[in-house]
């Protein structure tokens, strides 16, 4: 156990990164802090400000938010962003590891988190193997709170660049509610449709609610 008298860098080159609690981790890329709180207590205040009181909160915060925090200006604000964003990459990747994409609950688990809390629709691509494994994921479009285009073209232009197999989409609806909108059943039978002439098919599409999700292929929107 280290001193706490000794600074994060410190810590580090003696004893290594795993020994830095949260907040020091924190204060490493926050690196100074004001006239009355060095770094690690701007780190601590930052932590203290998120309902967890504990990292996952950058994941959920505004970069502009954080900017209230005293000693965060719009640089580290960003930068901490980017860094959760590169923590949340990560995991996911370690995540994904060996896993099959070939029930909905599997989707609905490795997705919820990043995409229940969005404000917006986020529509996603899966591009899997023949095992049904990922190969990647890709956000195909950004959209209103009610609503988002996905264009089919696009679609399958990265699906043949990641030499897909199959696909799945996967998209969130803001309102909690995962029931299917028109938009969404019609986007649907249209890139199942494409993917069937391309056969590169379309296997489900998963909309993701607040604390539930709908399978469009286990509701029966699917045409086999």
């Amino acid at each position: 156990m280290h001193s706490y008298d000794m600074m994060p860098y410190e810590v580090v080159k003696e004893y290594g990164a795993e020994e830095l609690d949260d907040k020091e981790l924190l204060a490493v890329f926050i690196r100074t802090g004001t006239r009355k709180q060095n770094a690690v207590e701007v780190a601590d205040r930052v932590l203290n400000s998120f309902p967890e009181r504990n990292l996952l909160g950058l994941c959920h915060i505004p970069w502009k938010e954080l900017m209230k925090i005293p000693g965060i200006g719009e640089v580290k604000a960003i930068k901490l962003k980017c860094l959760a964003e590169l923590a949340r990459r990560i995991s996911r990747m370690e995540a994904r590891k060996g896993l099959k994409f070939d029930q909905p609950g599997t989707i609905w688990q490795y997705y919820k988190e990043s995409l229940r809390h969005e404000e917006r629709e986020k529509v996603i691509l899966i591009m899997l193997d023949q095992k049904l494994q990922m190969l990647s994921d890709a956000v195909l479009s950004i959209g209103t709170v009610r609503e988002s285009i996905v264009s089919p073209r696009e679609l399958f232009l990265l699906a043949l660049k990641e030499k897909a197999v199959q696909i799945m989409l996967v998209h969130n609806h803001p309102s909690g509610d995962p029931t299917p909108s028109r938009a969404d059943l019609a986007i649907t039978r249209r890139v199942q449709m494409l993917g069937a002439m391309m056969e590169i098919p379309l296997t489900d599409h998963i909309i993701i609610g607040d604390k539930t999700y709908c399978s469009l292929r286990e509701k029966g929107y699917f045409t086999e």
